[in-house]
């Protein structure tokens, strides 16, 4: 999974947040932004992804709304 992709999609959807590589293959983050650009985020991660991606299922969590944004740009983390 290449993070660059992601990057550049959430920078270009204004969406705030991170995303790391786990050791199992998988890829786990945290995304915050208007609804609407979150869902169209989570609509990306699902259906599109980087291009040597192969998506197999995706699993949102702990969804909430907040009053302000923890992150200031969106980025990858080791």
């Amino acid at each position: 999974f290449s993070n660059q992709y992601t990057e550049e999609e959430a920078r270009k959807l204004g969406v705030v947040g991170w995303v790391k590589n786990t050791s199992k293959g998988t890829v786990t983050g945290q995304v915050q932004g208007p609804e609407d650009k979150v869902n169209a985020m989570k609509s990306w991660l699902s259906k599109v992804g980087s291009p040597s991606s192969r998506i197999d299922r995706t699993s949102f969590s702990n969804e909430k709304e907040i009053s302000k944004l923890d992150f200031s740009g969106f980025s990858t983390r080791y």
